[in-house]
C-alpha cells in the first residue's frame, strides 16, 4: 500500500501519493488546486514563457488517478484553471481529455478564487459541497470536519532531499497539497497554516509512497521552503 489511510470525522480516507485523496465509502476522489492553463495565463498577463506543458501533464496525473480507484465523483477543490481566462482557452486536446475523464461519473468543480465561477466544461459548480461527514470547500473558513486546498502546502526533512509537496491533517481539518504542475507551496511550519492545526498534526509527504510525518517530532528536522502560488 503506497496511500496512508487515516480518518477524519468517521470517514476512512487516503492520502494517495500523486497528491489526490481517495474516500472509498463513498467512491470519490478529491484533487485540489490543479491551476489547470497557469503558462498561458503567465504568458497573457506577463509575456514571460513558460514551456506550455504542464496542463498536459496535469490531466495525465488526473487520469492516472481514475484508472487506479474508478471513482463514481470527482471532486476538484478550487483553482482548478489558473484564471477564467485559462479554462476559455483549454486546448481541444485538454477539452477532450476532461470530457472523456467526466464519462459515467459525477464531477464537481468547487469554486476558488482563481476560477471563482462557473466553467465552459462539463460538470457541477459549486461554492461548497456536504458529503461523508465532511465539507469540502477551497479555502478554509476554520470550521471542524472541513477538507480544503488553497495553500499548496509543503514539506522537507534532512536527508530526503526537496521539500515536497504534503497533506496537512489533524483530528478537525484537512488540507490538500496542490496538485498541479507548475505549482509552488507554503513552508507546513509557516505560522499561517500552523494556526490551522493542532499538537497532533500530521504530514503526509507526496512522492513515490505517501509518507507520514508527525509535526511535532521534526520541526527540527524540517527543510524550509518559500512562499510560491
Amino acid at each position: 500500500m503506497t496511500a496512508h489511510k487515516f480518518r477524519l470525522n468517521g470517514t476512512t480516507l487516503f492520502a494517495m501519493p500523486s497528491g489526490a485523496l481517495w474516500i472509498p465509502d463513498v467512491q470519490t476522489l478529491c484533487v485540489s488546486d490543479l491551476h489547470l492553463g497557469k503558462s498561458a495565463r503567465i504568458a497573457r498577463r506577463t509575456g514571460s514563457m513558460l514551456p506550455p506543458y504542464e496542463t498536459a501533464d496535469t490531466l495525465a496525473r488526473v487520469s492516472h488517478d481514475i484508472a487506479l480507484t474508478d471513482p463514481k465523483m470527482v471532486i476538484c477543490l478550487g483553482d482548478s484553471f489558473d484564471d477564467l481566462g485559462a479554462a476559455a482557452e483549454l486546448t481541444h486536446s485538454a477539452t477532450a481529455t476532461i470530457a472523456q475523464m467526466q464519462a459515467g461519473r459525477a464531477w464537481v468543480w468547487i469554486e476558488g478564487n482563481h476560477d471563482p465561477g462557473p466553467v465552459p466544461v462539463g460538470g457541477t459548480h459549486l461554492a461548497e459541497l456536504h458529503l461523508a461527514g465532511l465539507t469540502f470547500r477551497h479555502i478554509t473558513t476554520h470550521q471542524t470536519h472541513e477538507v480544503s486546498g488553497h495553500y499548496h502546502p509543503k514539506f522537507g526533512l534532512s536527508g530526503m532531499g526537496p521539500a515536497r509537496a504534503c497533506f496537512l491533517y489533524d483530528e478537525i481539518r484537512l488540507l490538500l497539497p496542490a496538485y498541479g504542475t507548475y505549482t509552488g507551496g507554503l513552508d507546513a511550519t509557516n505560522p499561517v497554516l500552523r494556526d490551522l492545526f493542532g499538537s497532533n498534526t500530521i504530514a503526509v509527504l507526496t512522492g513515490k509512497k505517501a509518507i507520514a510525518v508527525p509535526m511535532a517530532k521534526t520541526l527540527h528536522q524540517r527543510r524550509p521552503v518559500g512562499r510560491s502560488y
